[in-house]
């Protein structure tokens, strides 16, 4: 005889349905990641993008996502999650779509309308973003959350890479035929399907928090907010070496792909492969660098695989071999492994102990976001200079492709950064994990300039003070 109460067995029943269709939107959703998130740039080459349009491209939607991640903080609270949700998962379906409608039509003005469709595309994913973490960690039992977010990662990663190096070997054989625009166009539209089935899925799940009763806050006490958490200086010198960072990585990130493929003529596939091993290394050695944060402690694993970032972009100006590059691609993913997960984890013992940490990553994420705005509207100003810059050089120095220059200012200024954050950093104290995470990372999603991007999923439990 079933003794379990009612309310109990309705509860189970629409909480394995809701975990169930969470995993599936974790595949759908991957098939878009796997194919915007690394072929953007690519596609953008194939249109004969400008140097300086590859940096706006980089730029304009990163300044939009930082707004309308905020914006989702301080508006969605008084509306319905689910439907918030749902509503920035359907417009950046339709931004991919758009995007499949480019490479199909191939207007004249082709650039500006991806660069439209790219603002809309980051803007509705970080609009998503926080309301995601806080869905998924009023839904997700707290006893069943590592286990049930360590495998909807691994189906994430599986999906995203397995889409992308397909979309790799596509991209390779239609460029025999000359019909890399198809190809394109076929990529998109099966990324617009998979987010678009990811909102069906996500509109089928269960929101505990329907009611749209949450509180609501306002602009005034999220600024205040901010200012607080700026008072601590260690929390001040972190953000601005964060932001610092990604702004110099920003410098060069958009031009590594015109660097593969228009300098350096590499075939489609040997694009995927140099890409592909930066990210099977980060994930790969992800856990090893965990390991080591828990020994060490996460201000010596963030030092020293910060020490590797401004190296990286130098190695590109020694050799333009193929297998070369590969190795080089190896040591940034291990750089940026380590960086990714320790930055992340320094965030979480820094700020107060009874914070909303989910505040203090939207705050350090929007930081982040507009300096990577200013850096690559930096590089795209260097990038439409590059002929004059090169004359300043001694006839020995001149490099074969003058975009590599751009790499050599990138790796300077990660120095520097570097050299002013090292001497003011502190280690410290590691906070005592409860029984019950109170953070669960995952991977959202992998990028050839920037590493592995994660996001934080916070419990959203009350607790005694």
């Amino acid at each position: 005889m079933n003794t379990t109460p009612p309310a109990t067995q309705r509860r189970n029943v629409w909480l394995r349905d809701t975990l169930s269709r969470s995993r599936r939107d974790a595949v759908s959703s991957s098939v878009m990641t796997g194919i915007c998130d690394n072929y953007l740039g690519a596609f953008a080459i194939s249109l004969r993008t400008t140097l300086a349009q590859m940096g706006w491209l980089m730029a304009a939607p990163q300044l939009a996502g930082a707004v309308f991640q905020l914006l989702s903080v301080w508006l969605c609270p008084r509306f319905s999650r689910r439907r918030a949700i749902v509503t920035g998962v359907v417009m950046q379906a339709l931004a991919v779509l758009g995007m499949a409608g480019i490479a199909l039509s191939r207007p004249d003005n082709a650039v500006t309308w991806l660069i439209g469709f790219a603002i809309l595309y980051q803007a509705s994913a970080n609009f998503v973003q926080p309301q995601w973490r806080g869905w998924m960690g009023s839904v997700v039992p707290p006893r069943r959350r590592g286990a049930f977010f360590a495998g909807r990662t691994r189906l994430t990663m599986i999906t995203s890479f397995t889409v992308f190096a397909g979309g790799g070997a596509l991209l390779g054989l239609f460029q025999r035929y000359e019909l890399v625009w198809l190809c394109f166009g076929g990529l998109f539209l099966l990324a617009a399907v998979g987010r678009g089935t990811s909102a069906h899925q996500l509109r089928r799940m269960h929101d505990p928090d329907h009611s749209g009763e949450r509180a609501a806050i306002s602009f005034t006490t999220t600024l205040s907010r901010v200012r607080e958490a700026f008072r601590d200086k260690t929390f001040y010198q972190y953000s601005l070496f964060i932001a610092g960072m990604q702004s110099a990585v920003a410098i060069s990130a958009p031009f590594f792909s015109v660097y593969m493929l228009r300098d350096l003529n590499f075939t489609y596939w040997q694009f995927a492969a140099n890409t592909g091993v930066a990210i099977l290394t980060q994930f790969f050695t992800l856990s090893v660098w965990g390991r080591i944060c828990d020994r060490w402690g996460n201000r010596w694993v963030m030092v020293s695989s910060s020490l590797l970032l401004p190296v990286v972009p130098a190695l590109w100006l020694i050799s333009s071999d193929f297998g070369y590059l590969l190795l080089v691609q190896v040591l940034s993913g291990l750089a940026w492994g380590g960086f990714t997960l320790s930055t992340a984890n320094y965030l979480y013992d820094l700020r107060p102990p009874r914070a909303d940490f989910a505040s203090y990553a939207a705050v350090q994420s929007s930081l982040g976001a507009v300096g990577i705005f200013c850096g690559a509207l930096f590089g795209g100003y260097l990038a439409g200079h590059l002929a004059e810059f090169a004359t300043w050089l001694p006839a020995s120095w001149q490099p074969l492709h003058p975009v590599v220059l751009i790499f050599l200012v990138s790796g300077l200024l990660r120095g520097i950064i570097l050299a002013w954050f090292i001497p003011r950093s502190v280690e410290l104290r590691v906070r005592q994990h409860p029984d019950l995470l109170q953070v669960v990372y995952r991977i959202s999603r992998f990028t050839p300039g920037a590493g592995i991007v994660l996001d934080w999923l916070t419990v959203t439990r009350k607790r005694r003070d």
